[in-house]
């Protein structure tokens, strides 16, 4: 895992502009295993993000810092020329780049009608490492079907951070794939914002398995409906619930016999009843199993967890 973290690291370093490559490529090995984000801003020094926090690539007294030509350059090189081609991501602060890359970008948003439309003068770039972690859901895939042989519905629960991306993505794929004890399951992800598939040019550049559908860069709420009504998939998987929107379009496709997978900002199930989204989602009765995530890095623990719900409820 160490070698692929690395070789990870070293294909996003690959991605800036000369001189910032250069410096990122002499981190340490240990630094380029850890490293989560790669930071640009303007006028400071480039920095990795790993979990010891965010940390200076090269020492404070060489000449590491950031310049607008240096964001300009890479938003035209990502882009290959074409910022028309990343209008509709760009415009939503974001950019998918080939290999399973994602950059965060900040700037100045340019309005139109109350919406924004584009963004100009970027001032930052937070380019995310997406590195696979196959496998990871092994242990965790045969805890979540009930004593029918039924997938049930689940949420992934972890702090900012903890990794319920890296595992929501590697249960699709178990899921997807199928086991001697289970069957293959047909999987429709709704990737609002290209961080579980990665999609790029509509092709997903992470293993999601053979039965797995995407709907990239859609809004949940729009795309749940969408992928139920055209694919009839047996899971939808969603990434991240932010909003109430977000918990009907899920209630209404577990009301169809639809599994689901999703996952959600909070550090246990007590934390659950604490706000008032959540508490709409524990109401709605649709999701029966809880995993949460502790730990970090490589010494992460999985622990699953029935989330208690009245008869009737929605195991799908």
């Amino acid at each position: 895992m160490g070698k692929e973290r690395i070789r990870r690291y070293e294909q996003a370093a690959e991605l800036l502009p000369p001189r910032l490559r250069r410096l990122a490529m002499e981190l340490p090995d240990a630094r380029k295993e850890c490293a989560e984000e790669l930071r640009l801003r303007v006028c400071e020094p480039l920095t990795v993000l790993t979990d010891e926090g965010e940390l200076s690539v090269a020492p404070a007294e060489r000449d590491a810092l950031v310049t607008e030509e240096d964001v300009a350059r890479m938003v035209a090189g990502v882009t290959e020329y074409s910022r028309y081609a990343s209008a509709e991501t760009l415009r939503r602060g974001y950019l998918s780049v080939r290999g399973g890359f994602r950059i965060g970008v900040c700037g100045t948003a340019v309005m139109r009608d109350g919406t924004v439309c584009g963004m100009k003068d970027f001032s930052g770039l937070a380019l995310r490492i997406v590195c696979e972690r196959i496998g990871i859901a092994a242990p965790v895939v045969p805890r979540l079907w009930d004593e029918a042989g039924r997938l049930c519905s689940t949420l992934i629960l972890s702090a900012p951070g903890g990794g319920k991306t890296t595992l929501l993505r590697d249960l699709i794929r178990c899921i997807s794939l199928g086991s001697t004890e289970h069957r293959a399951l047909r999987v429709a992800v709704v990737d609002e914002r290209s961080e579980l598939a990665a999609s790029y040019q509509g092709r997903a550049q992470t293993e999601l398995g053979n039965h797995t559908d995407v709907l990239d860069g859609c809004p949940k709420a729009l795309g749940v409906p969408m992928v139920l009504r055209a694919m009839s998939p047996q899971v939808i998987a969603v990434d991240e619930i932010a909003c109430a929107e977000d918990v009907a379009a899920l209630c209404a496709a577990a009301h169809c016999g639809v599994a689901l997978l999703a996952t959600i900002h909070a550090a246990h199930t007590d934390e659950l009843a604490c706000r008032p989204l959540w508490r709409q989602l524990l109401a709605s009765e649709v999701f029966s199993r809880a995993v949460t995530i502790g730990g970090a890095g490589n010494d992460r623990m999985y622990t699953v967890e029935a989330i208690p719900c009245s008869a009737g409820s929605a195991c799908s």
